[in-house]
């Protein structure tokens, strides 16, 4: 707010601070003072003035708007009906009227500046009353500016909602970089090219690019289907255009050619599971820039489909991720995400983290809590993390998930290691610390061992060979379980290399140890836990692993998933998906069981025969019937160039006699 308006909000008026002993001379001037300045201003010399305004001069013309409304009495010469007199002072005017001088004031100037000393009083009258209300019954002014400023100040970030709380996502990375790098190594190069076009509308999740296609609705919408309990639900919906689109993205996925693709993008640049496809494509072959510059194309077009109601952060607008539609939006943010992490902008990754979570927190169908405590170590936010512990551990039991288990006393003690904590707090923190670990070494003992091949460390002779952490450990848990430790490990395992924290690591193993060997209850009952906890991992496990990519989580994967297609537009869809409309259905050449049809498909794939549906419109349909006449050109090239070998013939033999062919 600038310094204008908080005067206007407290009353106050330019030349009204706190003066000086000797500062009086600037806010009044003698008649002796003006004539040793210099000469006055004979009649030409000065401007010609309204009647009703004559005498006053203010600096600020809005001074004199709705001033009737300031008025507490009648004004009459001057004075007010309550018998105190007003003067005709106004800020920032040079002119000075006495109560014994020879000249007349005119009407219209005693009643305005009467009207503007008035309202200085007021303003007086309520700034000596702090904590009371004024006569008019309005509020003080000042403990209303004071609330602003407090209700303005920083927030901490509280944990993605199921509750009604509501939090605030920083999805800018450029403010993060910032901070590494500076605004000039950032934004220096960006701001003459972002001039240069101008865009419909702006976004939050994305800064449009002036190389980018210019945009035109795709036929992508959203529409609110119901709003109850304080939660709004919505979906993305597909108009009979994009639909087209939709069913030629499949023909092209179907193809197994990106160049399919490509061209699809030429006619249709803003269609979202074509731009997410291809940027698979490009990541593949290691063009980084490309992959995430098509990502980030993919939640401009999804963000400009948003509905008026839809809110990123208000965390009470649900996603359903059984509709098709909307699978894109959380796979569009899952690979920013990536990206994000990878540019090296945690803190970013994980406010986007927080919004998929926020999307569907109780299907949680990425299955966001394998990595939100990854992503909060890694910014360093060690409360948040703390926090979403202690408040989702009672309905959610966070604590039988590996990563949680060992990422939560690893944020307490990396708490304690901060020095502007008091000392009360820091020891706490690291008693907490020490007890969370112990919990989960004695739940996970398969996580031990190869944390520390992983970390490069060799462990203890009395570690590797006791039964509790030796390799039957890794080897007795369940396969589901097995799949969760290699995830975590494989991407979190770096954060546990510190010094410091090995050697925090190592005397809670000999402690957990000594437990185990003196025959503490606790360990036979966390055996039982993990029989019967862990047969079978849910799907949306089994999605989060295929999405990681990391290859130990991915190669611990069921049989049944494996031998399965998976596809990158839409991995592993959950099996009671709502279908707002189909596919047409293509009939298979070889439900026809004409040889020639499957021939002249295998040689041209968009040959169709007339039983066939023809699902693209009539340009299409004049493509086919071209690409068919020049099969057939070529088809009688092939049979003239044919030779049939009569074996009647008469042939020469060999010079040789060998019998070769020729």
């Amino acid at each position: 707010m600038s310094r204008r308006a908080l005067r206007r909000l407290r009353g106050e008026q330019r030349g009204q601070e706190p003066l000086g002993p000797g500062a009086l001379q600037f806010g009044f001037r003698d008649d002796d003072d003006a004539e040793e300045e210099g000469p006055k201003r004979g009649p030409g010399g000065r401007r010609p003035r309204s009647p009703g305004k004559e005498g006053v001069r203010v600096n600020n013309r809005f001074e004199l708007i709705n001033i009737e409304d300031l008025e507490e009495g009648p004004v009459v010469n001057g004075e007010r009906s309550d018998g105190l007199r007003t003067e005709a002072v106004v800020s920032g005017s040079k002119r000075k009227s006495q109560s014994g001088s020879a000249e007349p004031r005119k009407d219209g100037e005693s009643n305005v500046s009467g009207k503007l000393r008035k309202k200085k009083k007021k303003q007086k009258n309520k700034k000596s009353s702090t904590g009371e209300t004024s006569e008019n019954g309005l509020e003080d002014i000042d403990r209303i500016l004071e609330r602003i400023e407090d209700s303005s100040g920083p927030h901490h970030p509280s944990p993605p909602p199921l509750s009604s709380r509501k939090h605030v996502l920083h999805l800018n990375p450029d403010t993060e970089l910032k901070r590494y790098f500076g605004a000039r190594a950032v934004l220096g190069e960006q701001r003459p090219r972002q001039r240069q076009r101008v865009y419909p509308k702006c976004t939050w999740l994305t800064t449009p690019k002036s190389t980018w296609p210019r945009y035109a609705k795709p036929g992508l919408s959203m529409r609110l289907l119901e709003s109850k309990k304080g939660l709004s639900c919505f979906a993305f919906e597909h108009s009979e255009e994009y639909q087209q689109t939709q069913h030629k993205f499949l023909a092209a996925v179907e193809s197994m050619e990106p160049n399919n693709i490509v061209v699809l993008l030429q006619t249709s640049p803003y269609h979202v599971d074509s731009l997410l496809q291809l940027s698979d494509a490009c990541r593949f072959q290691d063009d980084q820039e490309m992959a995430r510059d098509l990502v980030e194309r993919a939640l401009y077009s999804m963000e400009c489909a948003f509905h008026p109601l839809f809110s990123l952060t208000s965390g009470t607008c649900r996603l359903d991720y059984r509709r098709p539609e909307n699978r894109s939006f959380y796979l569009a943010l899952y690979k920013q995400m990536s990206f994000l992490e990878k540019r090296g902008c945690p803190r970013t990754a994980l406010e986007y983290c927080k919004l998929i979570l926020s999307l569907e927190p109780d299907e949680d169908p990425l299955c966001m809590l394998l990595l939100v405590d990854h992503l909060a170590l890694r910014a360093r936010d060690y409360e948040y993390l703390i926090r979403l512990f202690q408040e989702w551990e009672a309905h959610r039991n966070l604590s039988q998930l590996p990563n949680f288990a060992f990422s939560v006393p690893l944020a307490y003690f990396l708490l304690s290691q901060q020095a502007d904590l008091p000392e009360q707090e820091l020891s706490s923190a690291r008693e907490k610390a020490s007890l969370l670990v112990r919990q989960a070494l004695i739940m996970f003992p398969g996580v031990l061992m190869p944390l520390l091949e992983c970390c490069s460390v060799r462990p203890d002779a009395a570690v590797a060979c006791h039964p509790f952490f030796g390799p039957n450990s890794e080897i007795s848990q369940p396969p589901a379980l097995s799949q969760l430790v290699s995830l975590y490990l494989g991407r979190s395992h770096f954060l546990w290399k510190e010094p410091a924290i090995m050697s925090w690591l190592e005397e809670n193993v000999r402690e957990v140890l000594q437990a185990v060997d003196a025959g503490d209850p606790a360990v036979e009952e966390c055996e039982n836990r993990r029989k019967v906890l862990y047969q079978r991992a849910p799907r949306n496990i089994h999605r989060h692993v295929v999405l990681s990519e990391i290859k130990e989580a991915v190669a611990a994967l069921p049989p049944d998933v494996t031998t399965q297609s998976v596809m990158g537009f839409d991995p592993l869809p959950p099996s009671d998906t709502i279908y707002s409309y189909t596919r047409p259905e293509r009939l298979s050449p070889v439900s026809h069981g004409n040889t020639i049809a499957l021939f002249f498909r295998s040689l041209l794939p968009s040959y169709t025969m007339e039983g066939e549906r023809q699902e693209d419109g009539g340009a299409e349909g004049l493509d086919h019937n071209q690409g068919l006449n020049r099969l057939m050109l070529a088809v009688r090239d092939m049979m003239a160039t044919f030779h049939f070998h009569d074996p009647e013939a008469p042939h020469e033999d060999h010079a040789e006699g060998d019998g070769e062919w020729d």
